[in-house]
């Protein structure tokens, strides 16, 4: 939940008898341990920490500035042009040992990975300082690589979840296994604890998660409309429109395949004619800066709004609060 998860809503809900979770992904290393260090300001309860290990992006002159000159137009509706160049705007894990450093003075409770596992040495350093790690399996051979990696539990995405997809190789064609069906094949085929993440919003969601084989739950767009989160107003009135029923995945905005609320970047970007996409992240850097543009002109229609299938169902809800009522259906 980068650019939503604060440490404000990550207290809350581990303050609730959740595990609230900090995305620092998009984050320096400073930033990341500020992140961390005002999350436990608020609480001394276990919070988790996401990190992304994604392949490492590959610059392209030639692709980036066909993909720039595609973009133009959009950019020229609102009086603007696009940057002369792109840049990767942050690392993956897998190649950072700074951060990696920066992890094992802090000492978070949980550390998490999407998109794939780091390295072997990163997986033991951690769990050496005594940090439990997750990671997110998308199919049976993911999470079987996540076995054999000695990772203490699988992050079971369906295809309804929202944001990023934690697809290990974004060049092969997605399974796009929904969560129940993924969370069942799982529990019956590993045995890591699964926690299962993907159009859960309610305790009945939860509920029936658990009967599957799943040991708990990941919940993020149920936590969208929370006070503590980040999203903005446009965010939040998009969540709560008619758009919220039309979630869709789309690589337009980052270059990797992504959930959320339809607009302009869906219907307009891409399709035939098209050039190749700029690898993650470096795509969306383009993005990013198409969306300032269009916001400064007061359009909030190439953001993005990441939500899942469930998104109808949320609640704007204090935190602590929301987890009550998640209690309470749940009972």
């Amino acid at each position: 939940m980068v650019g939503v998860s604060t440490p404000r809503l990550a207290a809350a809900v581990s303050e609730a008898g959740g595990l609230g979770s900090i995305g620092v992904g998009a984050s320096t290393i400073e930033q990341a341990r500020a992140m961390i260090r005002e999350t436990r300001g608020l609480t001394d309860k276990p919070f988790n920490v996401n990190l992304f290990c994604h392949r490492p992006a590959r610059a392209e002159g030639d692709r980036e500035a066909a993909w720039l000159t595609y973009l133009k137009p959009w950019f020229a509706e609102f009086g603007a042009a696009p940057p002369d160049d792109l840049r990767e705007i942050y690392r993956s894990f897998v190649e950072d040992e700074a951060m990696l450093a920066m992890l094992l003075e802090e000492r978070p409770a949980v550390v998490s990975f999407h998109f794939g596992l780091p390295p072997t040495a990163f997986i033991e350093a951690l769990k050496s300082a005594g940090i439990r790690l997750l990671a997110c399996a998308t199919t049976l051979q993911e999470a079987e690589q996540i076995e054999r990696a000695d990772i203490d539990g699988i992050v079971a995405q369906g295809i309804e979840a929202g944001g990023h997809r934690g697809v290990f190789d974004d060049t092969s064609l997605d399974a796009g296994i929904g969560t129940f069906a993924l969370v069942r094949l799982l529990a019956t085929r590993t045995r890591l604890p699964i926690l299962a993440a993907g159009g859960i919003m309610d305790g009945q969601g939860i509920k029936a998660a658990l009967a599957l084989g799943a040991s708990g739950v990941q919940l993020g767009t149920a936590f969208i409309l929370c006070p503590e989160s980040a999203a903005n107003a446009a965010y939040r009135d998009a969540l709560k429109s008619e758009r919220a029923a039309h979630t869709q995945i789309t690589s337009n905005i980052s270059g990797r395949p992504a959930r959320g609320l339809p607009n302009r970047m869906y219907q307009e970007i891409g399709g035939p004619g098209a050039p190749t996409l700029p690898d993650y992240p470096i795509a969306y850097d383009a993005a990013k800066a198409l969306h300032a543009a269009a916001s400064t002109g007061g359009s909030h229609q190439f953001a993005a709004q990441w939500a899942g299938q469930g998104a109808p169902l949320a609640r704007e809800l204090p935190a602590a609060e929301l987890l009550r009522r998640l209690r309470e259906e749940m009972a």
